[in-house]
């Protein structure tokens, strides 16, 4: 095995201090997080899991600004997203954030190489066909750059939208649930990917339900209820496995039929 990248712990990539995040539904106030504080390196690959309902996912969107904390402080590098006006934000989004999703969400009628390049385009800044080449060599797909979505796998797929959220070389690259859709060989074939990145220095943080794609995290933060519980370094898979299943089963026990809590 490859020796790993070293984050660097005397850089900040996010920090989260005392977030709290609540919201309205059909029956009643839903608290999705209560206090969380989370501090990611520059470099770090960053696993998000827990049980249905815990969090995570609104951890991840209020994290890169998707939606509004209710309270509590995030800053991406030097900046507060709380002293951000939404114009400002969605430049931040635009220029120093990467995303990927589960869905791939890749314009169909578009080239691979247009669909790597429309966030360049979208912020008016001319593209560097050359970069993007590149970009598409290191996700293995330069040979079908002018290929549309539709003739590539799913773990192909998936590839463009990494190298899309690489385009503008983002401070963090927020993965929600990447493998979800693939089967296992392409799964394995993105986290691979991702793990490469990583050992490159860039800083990814990845919600995901799945122990082995857990494993090829630097750190896995455990969530619960809307609050980190627990954490592990290093992770291996049938230890995150163990761990979920505590978390499932503690979830159970504590359940009343009143849900307070969110994805």
């Amino acid at each position: 095995m490859s020796v790993r990248h070293v984050p660097d712990r005397t850089r900040s990539a996010l920090s989260v201090r005392g977030i709290h995040h609540e919201y309205e539904s059909s029956s009643g106030t839903v608290r999705a997080l209560r206090g969380v504080d989370l501090e990611v390196s520059t470099g770090e690959f960053v696993a998000i899991m827990g049980p249905s309902g815990s969090g995570k996912t609104t951890l991840l969107n209020c994290s890169a600004g998707l939606q509004r904390a209710s309270a509590g402080e995030i800053r991406l590098g030097e900046h507060s997203i709380a002293e951000l006006d939404e114009t400002r934000l969605a430049r931040l989004r635009r220029r120093e954030l990467g995303f990927v999703f589960q869905s791939f969400n890749l314009l169909p009628a578009l080239s691979v190489i247009d669909n790597v390049e429309l966030p360049v385009r979208l912020d008016g800044r001319p593209v560097d066909r050359r970069r993007t080449l590149d970009l598409l060599g290191r996700v293995g797909l330069a040979e079908r750059a002018d290929r549309r979505p539709d003739q590539l796998s799913g773990g192909q797929r998936q590839r463009v939208a990494i190298a899309r959220a690489l385009v503008t070389d983002p401070r963090i690259v927020f993965a929600d649930e990447p493998t979800g859709a693939l089967d296992l060989r392409s799964a394995k074939d993105v986290l691979d990917l991702l793990r490469r990145l990583a050992d490159r220095g860039q800083t990814i943080i990845m919600v995901t339900h799945d122990p082995v794609a857990a494993s090829f995290s630097d750190r896995v933060l455990f969530l619960a209820d809307g609050r980190i519980v627990s954490q592990l370094e290093r992770p291996d898979s049938l230890t995150v496995a163990a761990t979920m299943a505590e978390l499932v089963e503690s979830a159970e026990v504590a359940a009343t039929g009143v849900g307070t809590g969110a994805r």
